[in-house]
């Protein structure tokens, strides 16, 4: 019995860091449940979370938000959250999404994070990598992660380049925006607490979110990603990756609904990146902050056998950062911090998830400025 548990454990966390939640806690309950009467199978389930607790030696939850961590922080064991399967249309089309629901939720108001992948990713793969979903099941927030179909881009991009997917109301901008509205509509979700992140092309689509749905994001992430209207078309795109693009300040917004001066956001980019050149994240942190006037500070970094670090914090008037900027030097086209697990990702660098999740959890929305 002690040999089918270990190797159960073991299948377990590999289907967990691919994302495969529900089919891992269902093998534990297989192993756990043979040779059992049903009532002792009933409490040997229950006692599943205690047990993968000691198999992973009791990784300590995140819950410190006022400082950053300067190394990735280790593996969670499998979790007992939901990983669910839906999908979501409108006059733009249709798009499927997977949806993790934290074992902590229970009806009570918590954060969304909408998770926006880059190319030759889709959800699985783009949540075992920045390891999201054990990140969220510790903090009890809600992540969706929208997919980009190979019939809309061959390499499952996200459109970003195409004007007609930058528009609120519009695109591929619309269908995102609908997801959220969806997720929110059917669970209990703090509308205040409501956030978007994305690495490359999904980094440029959550670019175009924070312009165009300014009222419904409280905080935007962007890692190695493009401003919003980078690009009109494929070859302006390419540009854009290779050099950065012209910088257009409101682009994408709705001139006629709620806005505010300036969307809190966290950007990470390293200054090796070969695919999205380094110079659009500078293009991302000054269509950020447009006009507005802010203090800054500059703070260097070196995660331990890993990557060193240029970390600017950008600060109102009261204090309260509003732009974070992460250079991670030496790294690539990556998510910093990142599992092995999943695709683009590089272990050596800060953790990006749990930093982006310190800053959002820091920002709640607002009510909008006047026009």
């Amino acid at each position: 019995m002690r040999d089918d548990s270990q190797t159960a454990m073991i299948e377990a966390t590999r289907l967990t860091r691919a994302g495969r939640i529900d089919e891992a806690v269902a093998q534990l309950r297989h192993t756990l449940d043979i040779r059992m009467p049903d009532a002792a199978a009933a409490r040997s389930s229950r006692r599943i979370p205690e047990a993968l607790r000691k198999w992973f030696g009791g990784a300590n939850p995140y819950r410190g938000r006022s400082a950053p961590s300067s190394s990735p922080a280790p593996d969670f064991g499998p979790k007992l959250g939901q990983f669910l399967s839906r999908s979501y249309d409108n006059h733009a089309g249709t798009r499927g999404y997977r949806l993790y629901i934290p074992s902590g939720y229970c009806g009570e108001p918590v954060p969304l994070v909408v998770m926006l992948h880059g190319c030759k990713q889709n959800a699985e793969n783009f949540a075992a990598g920045t390891r999201m979903n054990a990140h969220a099941e510790e903090l009890t927030c809600l992540v969706a992660y929208p997919e980009q179909t190979a019939r809309a881009n061959p390499s499952r991009c996200w459109n970003w380049f195409r004007p007609e997917h930058q528009r609120r109301g519009h695109g591929e901008a619309s269908l995102i925006a609908g997801i959220t509205e969806r997720v929110m509509g059917d669970f209990v979700v703090d509308p205040q607490r409501v956030y978007v992140a994305g690495l490359s092309a999904g980094g440029a689509a959550a670019a175009i979110m924070g312009s165009a749905y300014s009222d419904l994001y409280a905080a935007v992430s962007i890692h190695s990603g493009l401003p919003c209207g980078a690009a009109c078309d494929v070859p302006s795109a390419f540009a854009a990756m290779r050099e950065g693009g012209p910088l257009r300040y409101g682009f994408g917004a709705n001139p006629g609904g709620p806005r505010r001066i300036i969307v809190p956001t966290i950007i990470f980019h390293g200054d090796r990146d070969r695919t999205v050149h380094p110079h659009n994240s500078e293009q991302v942190l000054a269509q950020a902050m447009a006009d507005t006037e802010l203090n800054k500070r500059v703070e260097l970094g070196q995660v331990p056998g890993g990557h060193a670090y240029t970390r600017t914090l950008y600060t109102d008037g009261k204090g309260t950062v509003m732009l974070e900027s992460w250079t991670i030097h030496g790294a690539g086209h990556a998510w910093s911090g990142g599992s092995p697990a999943g695709s683009y990702t590089d272990p050596q660098g800060p953790d990006a998830t749990r930093e982006m999740l310190r800053f959002f959890l820091d920002h709640a929305r607002g009510p909008p400025a006047d026009p």
